[in-house]
């Protein structure tokens, strides 16, 4: 002290700085607080004894800011705080303090959003979409056929992986079922659910079988629109009830697995007393997820997938996305891994107990536990990746619209490996589910069975030929019956 106004105390400085606190506080400039406290409290530094100000940029950036608000209630720039009076900064003989500091990005006050890139406009009154559809927050705006995000080569490559990926699985699901009918005693519960989880992906993998050999466009579009609000044609509610009744099937499929697996080994019950509730599982398991197909079907809310090329649920609509994708398989792994938690650690008990006890043959109950191990990982880590790729897309997919539909709106791309990993990570599921049956006793249901009905056909043709041996011998023997007739009755 004294500064440039020659304040003699930071007191009397503080009296007039106190008019600028209105400022401070709605922070109309973030370099306006580093301005004044260089003005009215200088800062002082040894054998340095001329002012060290703030450099006119600083006062500019902050004049900027500021001035516009305080012309609104009538007030003025102060000439005392005249920013030409105030050093630039790299002037060798009058140095300044500069101030860096990152300015938040402000939205501008208008910013027009319409329906542009590859969404398709909707005009006509008469269409059954107008009014009814709003796409990045723009009314009367529908998505095209094909994902507005991705290349054309990177939905060509899309195409082909989920063809892939659903070949794959189809023929694992297809192999572990073929095997189930052949040798139905050998899977007992806790396993057979298994079978059943199977199953379910086998529809499933039939039903993206179906999208690769009818097409992206016959199934998930309507013209050059993605289809929407949909309870038909036959073909999309057939792929629809396939892939979404399917894999809600295997995931509660997946929580009676863990469940029972959880009887057998925390409640200590055997294969007949769990076996005895089977009616019950299997109610279970297709009522629910057919009660939430119907629930989808009955409220129009299928819509086509712009990237799988499938008709699904929540495409269109955030509020589907989460109602009817996000919460289900969200509750049926949290439910599944509390089951699968209590059930090893059951487990690890048994093992305890009987090493206590001075047993050495625990080989069987280490190798369940290591195919129960596998097998859960080969299911919740797919399932917990397919949630996380769900979540990512609920959280953005609002924000890849706008981008594209506002101009003041900076262009986001979303990532197209996420969307790979997704197909691939339900789909992967259904082809490792096999893993369970890959031992040496399935080639010996197998090879029991191609003997049964090879025999069955040798013995089939031995005994054709016999019969029509007989036939072509018959004549014959009925002649020498009436030749030796008379030689009786002689």
């Amino acid at each position: 002290m004294p500064n440039q106004f020659n304040h003699m105390s930071q007191h009397e400085a503080g009296l007039e700085a106190h008019q600028f606190i209105p400022l401070v506080k709605i922070d109309c400039s973030p370099y306006l607080k580093f301005l004044l406290c260089s003005m009215y409290v200088p800062i002082c530094l040894k054998n340095y004894h001329k002012p060290l100000p703030a450099c006119r940029s600083v006062c500019l950036k902050a004049r900027r800011g500021c001035e516009p608000i305080m012309e609104r209630y009538g007030f003025f720039w102060p000439k005392r705080m005249d920013c030409n009076k105030l050093p630039v900064h790299g002037d060798t003989k009058n140095l300044c303090m500069p101030y860096n500091v990152t300015e938040p990005r402000r939205k501008p006050e208008n910013c027009p959003c319409r329906c542009s890139g590859s969404y398709v406009p909707i005009t006509s009154k008469r269409s059954i979409l107008y009014n009814q559809v709003r796409t990045g927050g723009v009314l009367n705006c529908a998505e095209s056929c094909h994902s507005a995000f991705f290349k054309d080569d990177e939905k060509t490559f899309a195409s082909f992986w989920i063809g892939l990926w659903g070949a794959l699985c189809c023929i694992s699901t297809l192999m572990t079922v073929s095997t189930f009918l052949v040798d139905r005693d050998r899977f007992r519960y806790p396993e057979r659910p298994i079978v059943f989880l199977s199953a379910s992906y086998l529809l499933v993998s039939i039903g993206y079988l179906i999208r690769l050999i009818v097409g992206h466009e016959k199934i998930a579009c309507d013209g050059n629109v993605l289809r929407y609000g949909s309870t038909g044609p036959a073909l999309c509610t057939a792929v629809f009830f396939l892939t979404y009744a399917g894999a809600n099937a295997a995931s509660v499929w997946w929580v009676i697995l863990t469940f029972t697996w959880f009887l057998a080994a925390g409640i200590k019950w055997g294969q007949e007393a769990i076996s005895s509730y089977s009616t019950y599982f299997h109610i279970t398991a297709w009522f629910i997820p057919i009660a939430q197909t119907i629930a989808v079907l009955s409220l129009s809310l299928i819509d086509g997938d712009p990237v799988a090329g499938i008709c699904s649920v929540g495409n269109t609509s955030l509020a589907s996305f989460r109602g009817f994708l996000l919460a289900p398989q969200l509750v049926y792994l949290m439910l599944g891994s509390v089951f699968l938690l209590a059930g090893f650690m059951s487990l690890f008990r048994i093992r305890s107990v009987i090493k206590a006890q001075g047993r050495s043959r625990t080989d069987k109950l280490e190798k369940l536990m290591i195919r129960i191990g596998v097998f859960s990982v080969l299911y919740t880590l797919p399932a917990a990746t397919v949630i996380g790729c769900l979540f990512y897309e609920e959280r953005e997919r609002l924000n890849w619209q706008r981008s594209i539909n506002c101009d003041c709106i900076k262009r986001k791309q979303p990532d197209f490996s996420v969307f790979m990993l997704k197909y691939f990570m339900q789909l992967v599921v259904g082809t490792t589910s096999g893993f369970w049956i890959w031992t040496s006793k399935t080639l010996d249901s197998w090879r029991k069975c191609l003997t049964h009905a090879f025999c069955w056909r040798r013995r089939r043709e031995l005994r054709e030929g016999s019969v029509r041996s007989e036939a072509k011998y018959a004549p014959y023997r009925a002649n020498q019956v009436k030749l030796l007739t008379p030689l009786t009755n002689v």
